[in-house]
């Protein structure tokens, strides 16, 4: 397995055409939100390649959704380049969750893992009074928990009880979560939302989550002016499709999944990692208001 963080240590750089799996995956199907262990081939969240250079040394950080997926990846990054963990989860995804903790204090930092539904602003606050309590600062907010569904139907078969709960995911938590955690965030922290590739090419099945992610690149560029002069730093990453649970558990054809990306094959949560810790450290002290684009190829503006 390649390094995801330095390479292959010498030698040739490996293809990404065939670094990881390519589709067609095995048919398979789960119940929103899924489950990592149920998924055929397994996703690679850096468990066995990342290795951390002490890019985040002493820092604390929140990750929402850090139960498996890229929140993982990152809270297993994170951990590794010397920052300690407050990740959220689903109250149904604890055995993710399990695994995400073992990860981060098997890497030798604090793991503080908390069951909640951000759709509801008390739990938003809830989140960062823990966060204040346990680590006394706010280093990195990385807004990552996100829901979708797709509807190849179309508009029609969008209900308003999905649409408000992937608005409420999406961007009511966002909001709120920033608006809350300021207070205790100090200059030279940042914060760190994840877009999509969605946000510039919406596929028209995932037209409401399409929308938030538009509307999530616009948020980030605008706190970013309003948060520069006090040192907090804004930006977002754009993935392109990634191999999570959510796909098998949202979408209609998961077996095709990635098939459409210039590479040929969806991305692993372990290849958006390096993007946040980048981003988190001091290495991207210039960079802000910026949308990091991982889409495998696919060009955006």
């Amino acid at each position: 397995m390649t390094d995801t963080n330095t390479g292959t240590g010498g030698g040739v750089a490996p293809d990404p055409t065939t670094l990881y799996p390519r589709p067609d995956f095995p048919e398979q199907e789960q119940q929103p939100p899924g489950a990592t262990r149920a998924m055929e081939p397994r996703p690679d969240h850096g468990e066995d390649s990342y290795r951390g250079s002490g890019q985040l040394l002493g820092l604390k950080a929140v990750v929402t959704g850090g139960d498996s997926g890229i929140g993982r990846a990152v809270a297993l990054a994170f951990a590794r380049e010397g920052a300690d963990v407050l990740f959220t989860y689903l109250p149904e995804e604890a055995e993710d969750a399990d695994t995400t903790m073992r990860l981060v204090e098997g890497s030798g930092r604090r793991a503080v893992a908390v069951p909640c539904d951000l759709r509801e602003e008390e739990a938003c606050a809830a989140v960062i009074a823990h966060a204040a309590a346990e680590f006394g600062r706010i280093d990195v907010l990385v807004n990552n928990a996100a829901y979708q569904m797709a509807q190849p139907e179309g508009i029609s078969h969008i209900s308003t009880e999905q649409f408000d709960r992937v608005v409420r995911t999406n961007l009511y938590a966002m909001f709120w979560l920033c608006k809350m955690a300021l207070p205790h965030m100090p200059a030279g922290a940042s914060i760190i939302n994840t877009a999509s590739v969605q946000a510039y090419k919406p596929s028209p099945p995932l037209l409401d989550y399409a929308m938030t992610k538009g509307a999530i690149v616009t948020f980030t560029q605008g706190l970013a002016q309003m948060l520069a002069e006090d040192g907090i730093r804004v930006n977002a990453v754009a993935p392109g499709p990634v191999w999570t649970p959510l796909i098998p558990a949202t979408m209609p054809d998961p077996q095709e999944f990635g098939k459409q990306s210039p590479l040929g094959r969806p991305a692993q949560p372990a290849e958006m990692a390096p993007a946040y810790v980048f981003l988190a450290s001091s290495r991207a002290s210039y960079i802000t208001a910026e949308v990091l684009n991982a889409t495998g190829g696919t060009p955006l503006p």
